[in-house]
């Protein structure tokens, strides 16, 4: 038997989005003299072009790239980006996870790309990324939100290649760093690495993306929520503060918040250092039991944001599928109950598993404090006692 721990987290917050807030938030240090106003007056519009101005100073996005806010999330950022740019040339959708393969869905089924190359692996892998062709536009996930696991490095992307790299980055930016150089569409929300609101989307276009989409009409029809031209080329004003619909104000100032928190902080190289030593605590637990192991094998390919561990050993590979797919549903929901962490379970679709959020908005002392009560948990449910 393993003794109940002592201490607890004072912060259970360990889902994967939205993710825990920055630990000095409180509602009332919110800026809300936007709230009830129009998003097109002066002063609401002056928010939205300094949240755009404060993410490429602290993600050190080149001056000639374009940063907006978009409607949807990160999948209407990127799905804007793919019905936009894509059809100009031969493509490649490449998937190792839920959402990439939401990516190929839109390629095949919606777009119906006639020249398209899938590469796809399985959870807890990703693909062989030589494969794709320079020529080729790209469209990837860098880090796999539901399996943990990451590109270790764009070095399969040449510096000169024609086609166009679309990134989605939504659990990696403000975590692992981004070589803008390479990248020409990149989308992420903010409810992810920064613990914002949900349903708006940020779209940073390099000037190759912005040649693409000033230069080629696709063939399909536009959702008005895609429309990012006017009058033949790329509405700059929409990167700008110019919204294509209209905004919650409440959530931008609650991103504003995690931004003003990220440069007080440090800046970028402090949150990637705290989700480094966040997932590194729980990497060296995984590591310390012989009834767990990471769900990527490779360790340069594993992520330090949501990290995915999967159970194994003699007395879980005597159960059958439906018991094995049981205990880490027991587990996160035993230590919810109990207030000690919420929202931990591995993704619905990926293998049974526990998944554990490291960004750098997390408190580390949080995580150091959840793992004993995972341990005590697994032996309670292993007795019978859970």
């Amino acid at each position: 038997m393993t003794d109940q721990p002592a201490l607890r987290p004072e912060r259970p917050f360990f889902s994967s989005g939205p993710t825990a807030k920055p630990v000095t938030w409180a509602p009332e240090k919110l800026d809300i003299k936007s709230l009830g106003r129009s998003h097109r007056s002066s002063y609401a519009k002056g928010r939205l072009k300094y949240a755009i101005d404060l993410t490429k100073e602290l993600l050190g996005i080149p001056d000639d790239y374009l940063v907006g806010i978009m409607p949807g999330s990160d999948t209407g950022a990127l799905e804007c980006a793919m019905w936009t740019m894509l059809g100009a040339r031969p493509a490649t959708v490449a998937a190792w996870e839920s959402f990439g393969n939401v990516w190929i869905q839109d390629a095949v089924k919606q777009l119906k790309l006639p020249d398209l190359q899938v590469l796809e692996a399985g959870y807890g892998e990703i693909p062989d990324l030589s494969q794709v062709p320079q020529d080729n536009d790209v469209v990837f996930t860098f880090n796999g939100t539901t399996s943990g696991a990451r590109i270790p490095n764009l070095d399969w992307l040449a510096p000169d290649r024609a086609g166009l790299a679309i990134n989605d980055a939504t659990s990696a930016v403000f975590a692992m760093e981004m070589d803008w150089a390479k990248l020409d569409a990149t989308t992420y929300s903010w409810q992810k690495v920064l613990g914002g609101e949900a349903q708006h989307g940020m779209l940073i276009l390099s000037p190759k993306a912005v040649e693409r989409i000033n230069s080629y009409d696709p063939e399909w029809p536009l959702p008005k929520l895609f429309r990012i031209k006017k009058k033949g080329k790329i509405d700059t004003a929409i990167f700008e503060g110019s919204t294509i619909n209209t905004p919650s104000m409440l959530a931008t100032e609650d991103y504003i918040f995690a931004l003003e928190w990220v440069k007080e902080m440090g800046g970028l190289s402090a949150m990637i250092a705290r989700a480094n030593a966040n997932a590194q605590a729980v990497f060296d637990f995984i590591d310390s039991k012989d009834y767990l192991r990471n769900m990527v094998a490779e360790p340069s390919q594993r992520t330090n944001t949501g990290v995915c561990m999967v159970f194994q050993g003699e007395w879980y590979d005597s159960l059958s599928p439906e018991e094995q797919a049981a205990v880490p549903k027991k587990i996160a929901s035993k230590l919810e109950k109990m207030d000690i962490g919420y929202d931990f379970n591995g993704y619905r679709d990926a293998p049974p598993s526990l998944r554990i959020w490291c960004g750098g908005s997390v408190e580390l002392e949080d995580i150091q404090r959840l793992l004993p009560w995972i341990d005590w948990a697994y032996h309670e449910l292993k007795a019978g006692n859970l």
